[in-house]
C-alpha cells in the first residue's frame, strides 16, 4: 500500500497519479499497488515533482514498523523519529 499526501502537485503528475490511485481528498492519494509498482511510482514522484510540492509518501514494507516515510520539499506536517520510528507531528507541545 502507498499513501501520498502533497501540498500541491503539478497537473500532469496529478493526472498520472489517478491511473494507479484513488484520490479521496485533493492531493491525497491511496493505492494498494504491488511493491515493484509502488517503488516505480515513488521514484516517478521524486523525479517529476518540484520541491514546493511538499510531498509525504507512506510506503508499506515487509519489516517493522511496516512502513517507511519519504519526503520531498517542505510538507505542512513535520516528520520526526523516536528510537528509529518515523512519526508525523500533529501538534507541538511546548
Amino acid at each position: 500500500m502507498v499513501v501520498v499526501v502533497a501540498n500541491d502537485l503539478p497537473p500532469a503528475v496529478r493526472g498520472r497519479m489517478k491511473l494507479w490511485f484513488v484520490e479521496p481528498k485533493p492531493n491525497v492519494f491511496v493505492s494498494g499497488v504491488k511493491d515493484s509498482v509502488a517503488d516505480d511510482v515513488v521514484e516517478y514522484l521524486l523525479e517529476s515533482c518540484p520541491e514546493d510540492s511538499g510531498i509525504i509518501i507512506f510506503q508499506e514494507i515487509p519489516k517493522p514498523p511496516g512502513y517507511k516515510i519519504r519526503m520531498l520539499g517542505e510538507p505542512k506536517k513535520r516528520l520526526t523519529a523516536i528510537t528509529g520510528l518515523q512519526l508525523i507531528v500533529e501538534k507541538e507541545v511546548l
